[in-house]
């Protein structure tokens, strides 16, 4: 990646009161602007009766509000759509995904207008929602209502941090703003509560969104099940609010942006819309919001806003050179960033260095070095303790590493020592109160990967990550580098009891495509696993950690496996076979001790053993099948341990009920000391030792 793909800088562009480049020279006729708007709606209406599915309503009503973000707000390079300075604007309602594509075609990005005509159809770049990475110029994966909110906060959120610590007077370096359009259904998930009451709470200006109240959904109008006054609920949130905007007016819009852009807090603006605008017969019901018009109505809605019959897709020339100014301008804008990074680079050499690392997602030479090496302990340390200071072993060299825990920080062991915490109006720490937010959390942490620039991490108990199991999938779902610290990660947190001891989660998260899930085993398990989680750039990854402690192993004999096996997700971590290899016993995380104890009963009885640690099924998937084969060979016995549902181990352990079995829970824990509730579950070293011997005897 060049220092011109990343770091083109456009100085302060977005300062409405005085543009530099002002995008869009020559004031709109009120004619001219009918017709660009008449185009957007047509576009999108043409799309979704070509698929015959799809949303119609929103991009119709909302196609005034899209045109004056992309020709009189945002800052852009439509040949350069991940520029990084350029202004992100985010789709919640992503249901509308016609009102973005069409957007992105006439403004010129790549996005031919074959793709419009290919709406929702197999392999194009225009899905029924809009995917990040799939379509140039979508910033984030949206659809789940609330997802695209929160995701906003999270990139506003990352680049205030980014300018507090990298712009120097003269030097607006970083200095760009969020927009979005949110919906009625967005407002009512309560992802966006949360996200909202922290936004508010660290004021982030920089953040506008544009709410389309239509006051309708796919059930009818809205006040069957949300009659709440919405505006004085964000002012309560500390946003700054303003409502009643004409949906048809480019000035009113743009004069709300103009007035949100100069207020210190985060804003929405309501913007009093009609759906499905133009349809005769569908215009305000809900019947324009899920299904496409169909052909009498398409032509209907066509004659009323004079537009032709045919051909379908139509783009009047002269809309098309308007839109298409914006290639050539978001150009301009993006060399007079370059200009400006260059100047920057000669005045501060190394944070111009040191910016261009974080945005690039590189990290520092040496880093590895810095994970800690932790001495053998039979008393050992919770796996949480491990990964805390591991984390505050590698947070002075990477200084982008920002996050922080729903709440349980303590609990969690997510505080990087001595450094701030975030604030209002002071973004200079890495380390932020979520509040008890886990979903708005999740949606966060998305959007400060998506935005770029730092490394996000999150973390509560392993039990509530189902709150924010919507925004882990779509991390997932877009290949996100976010890192999830899940303690309390079994049976083992105790006295606690059966609602805050998972048991399904695990299985739950290894059944999610490209997430990668490590339970590390003991102290330099967890360093592995830190090591493997911050390599990883194709997806999330989530560290399940205990709350009990757990021996750390002396591996310096080489009795035991190095604990760098975990980077292959599965490796032999101990065995006694002098006169062949009789059964495999295979744990994770705090069962891995009991395995090892097991198989040590049953070398003493002159069986021959094998431990295999396996802390992570991605990982140890992702190796070629002949070191698999090599760590659990075909016809040996097998038995898995681990204090959860024993769902999928079958992979690993085989079908043969004659020479595999599982150790495991298949009910929900209980209230007690942690000894005590492995006791009764049956999750010892005696047990897994009775289940090898009946294997092997088959």
């Amino acid at each position: 990646m060049t220092e011109r793909t990343i770091l083109a800088v456009k100085g302060n562009a977005n300062d409405m009161d005085g543009q530099s480049i002002p995008l869009f020279e020559k004031p709109l006729s009120h004619e001219f602007e009918t017709k660009a708007a008449n185009t957007i709606r047509m576009l999108a209406a043409d799309g979704v009766q070509a698929a015959n599915s799809g949303h119609p309503g929103m991009p119709m009503g909302m196609a005034v509000a899209a045109l004056t973000l992309w020709t009189r707000v945002m800052r852009y390079n439509p040949t350069h759509p991940q520029w990084f300075d350029r202004d992100r604007f985010v789709l919640s309602a992503g249901h509308g995904s016609m009102l973005l594509y069409t957007m992105l075609h006439l403004t010129g990005y790549d996005l031919p207008l074959e793709e419009l005509k290919r709406f929702r159809q197999w392999q194009s770049r225009t899905p029924g929602h809009p995917e990040a990475g799939h379509t140039a110029g979508v910033e984030t994966t949206t659809g789940p209502l609330g997802a695209g909110f929160s995701n906003g906060v999270g990139m506003a959120l990352a680049e205030r941090w980014l300018a507090q610590r990298f712009n120097r007077p003269g030097f607006e370096v970083v200095d760009h703003y969020t927009y979005a359009i949110v919906s009625d259904g967005d407002l009512m998930e309560g992802v966006a509560s949360e996200a909202a009451s922290l936004a508010g709470h660290l004021r982030l200006g920089k953040l506008i969104y544009l709410y389309d109240d239509n006051a309708v959904t796919i059930d009818g109008k809205t006040d069957v099940s949300y009659t709440e006054d919405w505006a004085r609920r964000f002012e309560g949130y500390g946003w700054h609010v303003q409502r009643g905007v004409d949906f048809n007016s480019s000035a009113a819009i743009y004069e709300a942006v103009r007035t949100a852009q100069n207020d210190p807090r985060p804003s929405i603006i309501g913007v009093k819309s009609v759906i499905g605008y133009g349809s005769p017969n569908r215009a305000g019901t809900s019947k324009a919001h899920g299904e496409a018009l169909g052909e009498e109505e398409l032509a209907a809605t066509k004659t009323q806003l004079g537009w032709p019959l045919d051909p379908r897709f139509y783009v009047p020339e002269e809309v098309y050179s308007f839109f298409r100014q914006a290639v050539e301008q978001g150009s301009r804008v993006e060399d007079a960033h370059v200009q400006l990074m260059a100047a920057y680079a000669a005045a501060y050499p190394e944070l111009a260095a040191e910016l261009h690392r974080f945005v690039s997602g590189d990290l520092p030479e040496g880093w590895e070095e810095a994970l800690p090496l932790f001495p053998p302990s039979a008393k050992g340390d919770a796996t949480r303790n491990s990964s805390g200071q591991v984390l505050n072993a590698l947070a002075p060299l990477l200084a982008n590493l920002v996050g922080g825990s729903a709440d349980l920080a303590a609990s969690n062991k997510t505080t990087i020592n001595g450094a701030p915490f975030l604030k209002p109006g002071d973004f200079g720490g890495p380390n932020i109160h979520f509040g008890v937010r886990e979903h708005g959390m999740g949606g966060i942490l998305n959007g400060m990967a998506l935005h770029g620039g730092l490394l996000p991490f999150g973390g509560t108990f392993l039990v509530f990550s189902d709150y924010m199991r919507g925004a882990i999938r779509l991390a997932a779902l877009s290949g996100l580098r976010v890192l999830y610290l899940f303690t309390h990660d079994s049976i083992g947190l105790g006295e606690d009891g059966p609602t805050h001891q998972p048991i399904e989660q695990l299985a739950a998260l290894r059944a999610m495509p490209n997430l990668t899930v490590i339970r590390p085993g003991d102290a330099n398990e967890t360093s592995q696993a830190w090591r493997a989680a911050l390599r990883n750039t194709r997806g999330p990854t989530a560290l399940a950690l205990t709350r009990q402690n757990l021996p750390t192993y002396d591996r310096s004999a080489n009795a035991l496996g190095a604990a760098e096996g975990l980077l292959k997700g599965g490796y032999v971590f101990y065995e006694q076979a002098p006169h062949g290899l009789q059964v495999i016993l295979i744990g994770t995380g705090s069962e891995l001790d009991i395995a090892y104890t097991a198989a040590r009963q049953l070398a003493a009885e002159g069986a021959g053993v094998r431990v295999v640690s396996l802390p992570s099924w991605e990982l140890f998937q992702a190796q070629p099948a002949s070191y698999r084969a090599a760590v659990l060979p075909a016809g040996v016995a097998k038995v898995a341990v681990e204090a959860a549902s024993p769902f999928g181990w079958e992979r690993w352990v085989g079908n043969d009920p004659e020479r595999s079995a599982l150790v495991g829970i298949d009910r929900f824990g209980a209230s007690a000391p942690y000894q005590r509730l492995y006791s009764e579950f049956g999750i010892t070293a005696d047990q897994v030792a009775a289940a090898a011997r009946r294997v092997m005897a088959r």
